[in-house]
């Protein structure tokens, strides 16, 4: 296998495949449910559901892109991990792209969604190469413009992570955070038009205030439910007393977690949480991204002689 594959990259939806220093394959797909074909996305759906098998001691779940239907495929990005030998699927991590209007025009926000690895490969850290990895590829993408990023969960461990590894998140322990304009208009919009993607049901409440999601486990994530000693706490005890505080593990509450992915967390991520193994191959496809979506539209505009699209040449 070649150490880096472009399976199709285009301005509009990435498939690349890489493989790391270790034993692991990663494949990340852009928006399946809109150029895969039907039975390939519909193979890459059970190889996601045979991860949350392993993970849940056989259970399922019923929401998002485990449903295998187009209109959750159509917006998702799936980072499968596998092992290089078997090729057997090992880890995943399903975000969603959701769009949502803010200031007077639409933008896509990354919502993290679930990741999950099977038990038999944890201790790893690929958890936060699961959720970083993406993140930082779709920033490039970007031209190294901020994007903003949401996330639901109840466990410490996960709420911490996402504040320590993204910027400018709310709600955070930290009193000198504080909800902004904009962490307000996108979580009411979210929760007003992308509930599925995260499996909470109409009946669920929301607390402004607190950016607390009351009763959530409703919409098809019964099975990922916990108990405050089930929930796996941060080592850093503040993130536990927050969720401990804010949170009614009974009734099944969320944190609805809003920040941003810019310059200094993409950097603070590839300097700091992905394994050394793995920078290596990391490197080619950050600036194949970084040059085909920032240079050469740059280089192509400079040459007025060539067609550029719809913009015809100059005599």
């Amino acid at each position: 296998m070649k150490r880096i594959r472009f399976r199709k990259l285009s301005r509009r939806y990435l498939d690349l495949e890489f493989a790391t220093e270790g034993d692991v394959v990663v494949r990340i797909v852009e928006r399946p449910g809109r150029w895969m074909a039907a039975d390939d996305a519909a193979r890459m759906v059970e190889e996601l559901r045979s991860v949350v098998s392993r993970v849940l001691d056989g259970r399922s779940l019923d929401y998002g892109v485990f449903t295998g239907e187009k209109q959750r495929l159509d917006r998702a990005v799936v980072t499968l991990l596998s092992e290089r030998g078997t090729g057997k699927p090992i880890a995943f991590n399903a975000l969603s792209l959701l769009g949502v209007p803010l200031r007077g025009r639409s933008l896509d926000v990354i919502h993290l969604g679930l990741a999950m690895v099977d038990p038999a490969h944890r201790g790893r850290r690929l958890s936060s190469v699961l959720y970083g990895v993406t993140c930082a590829l779709l920033f490039f993408r970007n031209q190294l413009r901020p994007i903003w990023v949401t996330n639901v969960s109840q466990v410490p461990a996960v709420v911490g992570m996402v504040t320590e590894t993204f910027g400018n998140v709310f709600p955070s322990p930290d009193p000198r955070k504080r909800r902004s304009y904009d962490h307000l208009m996108i979580a009411r919009e979210i929760m007003r038009s992308h509930r599925a993607v995260f499996g909470v049901s109409e009946e669920a409440g929301f607390d402004e205030r607190r950016f607390v999601i009351t009763n959530a486990y409703t919409g098809g994530s019964e099975s990922l439910k916990k108990s405050v000693a089930e929930a796996q706490a941060h080592r850093i005890d503040a993130y536990n007393q927050m969720c401990a505080r804010e949170l009614d593990y009974d009734v099944g509450d969320d944190f609805l977690q809003v920040g941003q992915i810019d310059l200094q967390t993409a950097r603070n991520f590839l300097l700091r949480d992905v394994p050394r193994a793995w920078l290596r191959s990391l490197v080619y496809p950050l600036m194949f991204l970084l040059v085909g979506n920032s240079l050469l539209p740059v280089l192509h505009w400079l040459s007025p002689g060539r067609p550029m699209g719809d913009l015809r040449p100059r005599a």
